[in-house]
């Protein structure tokens, strides 16, 4: 009985010179066929009834402006649906205040980076509504996982209604008063602005309409009268590392700015 050679076993396959050029026509029609879509996606028409949003990232939060809409806000970007028979996308300008950041929302679009002194952009052009999900996707500090982000796609009509709340000015009542004037006596108002109070500041985010926010500090907590007291008492709690420091206020007067902090809808 003939015995086998186990090396036989063990022989390399030969390739002939169609076998050995396949894979490398595969990685040219790949290429081609990616660079096409990039070039799709970055070189795109900006229709004329496109919404624009200028993204600027700091540490650690994000500020969103609506130039043709006269609307500032911060963390939670309000955006319409786009009908796919007519159209309506938003394109972002994406800056950076401070240090390389990047913006992503896995189910709105690719990851685009913010870096300092440099524009970028991208756009989204959302079918469906609801709330879309993402953070800060370049360590950018301590505070980099904190840095959330959540984009609701509204309906136009749940938009148009945002957008015209986004723009009237602070109603305070009398009730809050006390902690008014704390929040403008302290350095507080350096950094944040009120619109129709003396607040002006614009090194922490906008705070007109806080309440009609889901969330404090980027995301990283609701936004419920507990949270919102242990903010303004010591941020510390609930986002060490962050940019905001305590005002060493006494618990009473840590409630009086809350309250007045919770009329601002």
């Amino acid at each position: 009985m003939t015995g086998v050679s186990p090396h036989r076993f063990m022989e390399a396959p030969s390739w002939n010179s169609r076998g050995r050029s396949f894979p490398f026509s595969s990685v040219v029609v790949l290429f081609l066929a990616t660079a096409r879509v990039i070039a799709s996606i970055q070189n795109v028409e900006q229709p004329a009834n496109a919404l624009n949003v200028t993204v600027i990232g700091h540490q650690y939060w994000w500020e969103y402006r609506y130039p043709s809409l006269k609307v500032v806000t911060a963390n939670e970007l309000h955006i319409p649906v786009s009908d796919p028979a007519h159209r309506t996308p938003t394109f972002l300008t994406l800056l950076s205040a401070d240090t390389d950041h990047s913006f992503w929302v896995p189910r709105l679009g690719g990851k685009t980076d913010l870096i300092p002194n440099h524009p970028n952009s991208m756009w989204m052009d959302p079918h469906e509504t609801g709330l879309y999900l993402g953070q800060c996707a370049q360590y950018c500090g301590t505070q980099h996982a904190k840095m959330l982000l959540r984009v609701y796609v509204d309906s136009r009509e749940d938009f148009d209604r945002w957008i015209q709340e986004q723009r009237q000015p602070a109603h305070i009542p009398e009730t809050a008063s006390e902690g008014q004037r704390i929040f403008e006596e302290t350095a507080c108002v350096n950094c944040h602005t009120i619109a129709g109070t003396r607040a002006n500041g614009t090194d922490g985010p906008d705070l007109t309409h806080l309440m009609s926010r889901q969330t404090i500090a980027a995301g990283a907590a609701d936004n419920t009268p507990g949270n919102l007291l242990a903010w303004v008492y010591d941020p510390a709690v609930i986002k060490p590392g962050c940019r905001m420091p305590s005002m060493g206020l006494s618990t009473e007067q840590a409630g009086a700015v809350a309250a007045y902090l919770e009329t601002l809808r």
